[in-house]
């Protein structure tokens, strides 16, 4: 029968890499089988997507169906595979032209009614687009427009549904066709705890100073209220503001861990962990809290 690759990304720590979705419908019975590494989320697609091609007005082939994520090695999560999966059904089937599909990368997940959720890592995935120069346009789902758009240059087009992403494929007035995301332009107001709340510690204020005018680490130790942490909250304030590329790989890590807002944009992350805190409380489920400490500590 036919088949259908569309491009897409998994998260593999704080990377990015590209995955190829490829839908190979063959004769036979009807199955729908994912294959390359794929996690129990990944795997329950097949649910999802059948139910919103259908809901969505389209049909479901009565064929064998096999997705395959490549790299087979790499390990795939989370739901941001099912508007690809659903895709390339839909183009292996002939029911949407699936000539211009590789000029896009694709990345949502699938309500039952075809409607797009928002997927964690959105910012981190537009940012290993384009830092791989490359030239495809990313195609996501409505609510991660903004942090998408984060990264300059990036073409973001934004879906709410299945059947808008299929109707900017198949129609040919422009006026259906999705949109190009453009934000409007805000000013960045980053605000730190003021250095000028710290009476005292002359010793512990000249040594912070040092440390962020020659980027040198610094460890402080001392009694339980001292005010290491209150010194320590504070050291954010006097570095110099964050560049393009360092506020982009910092959203990008919080990105991973679905905690980025909007105010947190261009402001240098602080976390103060307690001194009993297990290793997995203190990273948080991956390398995120090591990363922000090497980059702007």
């Amino acid at each position: 029968m036919s088949l259908a690759v569309l491009k897409s990304r998994a998260l593999n720590g704080i990377e990015a890499p590209e995955v190829s979705v490829e839908v190979h419908l063959a004769n036979g019975l009807p199955a729908f089988h994912v294959v390359g590494l794929a996690e129990t989320e990944v795997k329950e697609a097949r649910d999802r997507v059948r139910a919103a091609i259908v809901n969505a007005g389209f049909e479901m082939p009565a064929h064998r169906i096999t997705v395959s994520l490549a790299p087979a090695d790499l390990p795939k999560e989370s739901g941001r595979f099912d508007l690809p999966i659903a895709l390339g059904i839909l183009a292996a089937s002939g029911q949407i032209p699936a000539k211009s599909l590789i000029r896009y990368e694709f990345a949502g997940e699938l309500s039952l009614t075809g409607e797009l959720r928002p997927i964690r890592g959105a910012l981190a995935m537009t940012f290993a687009m384009q830092r791989a120069h490359s030239r495809s346009a990313f195609i996501l789902p409505l609510a991660n427009a903004d942090e998408a758009a984060l990264v300059e240059g990036a073409a973001v087009y934004p879906a709410a549904t299945l059947l808008e992403v299929c109707n900017h494929f198949c129609a040919a007035d422009d006026t259906v066709r999705l949109a190009r995301y453009r934000p409007v332009a805000q000013p960045v107001l980053v605000e730190y705890p003021d250095f000028a709340e710290v009476k005292g510690q002359w010793h512990a204020k000249r040594a912070l100073e040092v440390a962020a005018a020659g980027g040198h680490s610094i460890i402080m130790v001392g009694p339980p209220g001292a005010g290491k942490t209150m010194l320590a909250s504070r050291f954010p304030g006097l570095l110099p503001s964050m560049t393009n590329d360092e506020a982009l790989e910092a959203a990008a890590v919080q990105s991973l861990t679905g905690t980025f807002t909007a105010a947190a944009w261009k402001k240098r992350p602080y976390r103060a962990p307690h001194h009993t805190s297990s290793g997995v409380a203190l990273v948080g489920g991956g390398c995120q809290f090591q990363l922000l400490t090497r980059l702007h500590t």
